[in-house]
């Protein structure tokens, strides 16, 4: 595999690991005005969560990965709560590079290389450090507060979360099955300003920051964001996403078509290809 789609392969695996475009508001973080009551702050955080059915938008990614720096435009689409799709195109528009995960399967075309990966979350465990289902990583893309594992979150379930309000801040953990903490910080008005989740033995940590707030839609959105990826205190590489051209709720179809000629792989495979290349 070329350096270019090894470089955005990675990218990829590191979050698994939007008529006319209207113009966006800058919005600032907010002090909160007081502590509220435990189910008061989620639910307000739950009304206040970015609402959409369908996203799609422009990205300028760029990477910042040991020994390899480039940045390339990348096209998303998003269907909420089925699927969402990254089209990777460094040059002058042309795709090299193209995802799909779905709720429960993940594909993958390397367009240079022609080849590509089509398998389901079943035959993925344990080929990654940190495991994501769907409805995970929707929700890192969409400044969403989530339960591991699960698709929503239900009032019954404000119980599961740690809350510690502390002036203009609030830090809310929480824990899944298999002991990764997940610790989300929010400002005064309940956005989501950080993400971050750690294993067990903290070799492992993903880092998720939002930044840029605007108005997109009339709702408050993070225009950039800022994904580092942490091995036993070192940092693995990171991925800066430039938010634009982002529009919500219009008709999006998802083309993922496979060329008859394309060799199918598995993901173990482009891993290992990965940590073997030196790029």
């Amino acid at each position: 595999m070329n350096k270019i789609s090894l470089a955005f392969a990675l990218a990829f695996f590191i979050a698994l690991s939007f008529t006319g475009c209207k113009s966006t508001k800058k919005v600032g973080t907010v002090e909160a005005g007081g502590a509220k009551t435990h189910n008061e702050f989620f639910a307000l955080m739950q009304e206040q969560a970015f609402k959409y059915e369908t996203l799609t938008a422009r990205l300028n990614v760029d990477l910042n990965l040991p020994g390899n720096n480039m940045s390339s435009r990348v096209d998303l689409k998003m269907v909420k709560d089925s699927a969402f799709q990254l089209s990777v195109q460094p040059f002058l528009g042309i795709e090299v590079f193209r995802a799909e995960i779905s709720v429960d399967s993940v594909k993958v075309i390397d367009r240079m290389n022609k080849r590509y990966v089509a398998d389901n979350y079943a035959n993925l465990k344990g080929q990654t450090p940190i495991e994501f289902n769907f409805y995970n990583l929707q929700a890192l893309f969409t400044n969403h507060l989530f339960l591991p594992g699960q698709q929503g979150i239900s009032p019954k379930q404000y119980n599961r979360f740690k809350l510690k309000q502390d002036g203009p801040a609030a830090e809310i953990q929480v824990e899944d099955v298999m002991g990764l903490l997940y610790t989300f910080m929010a400002d005064g008005e309940e956005k989501i300003l950080s993400t971050c989740i750690t294993e067990p033995s903290d070799r492992y940590a993903l880092q998720w920051d939002y930044a840029d707030f605007r108005l997109a839609d009339g709702q408050p959105f993070p225009m950039k964001m800022d994904v580092l990826v942490m091995k036993d205190g070192a940092s693995q590489g990171g991925i800066t996403l430039h938010f634009s051209r982002m529009q919500t709720d219009v008709p999006v179809k998802m083309d993922f078509s496979i060329p008859s000629k394309y060799k199918r792989i598995t993901l173990s495979q482009i891993i290992k290809s990965l940590s073997s290349n030196k790029m």
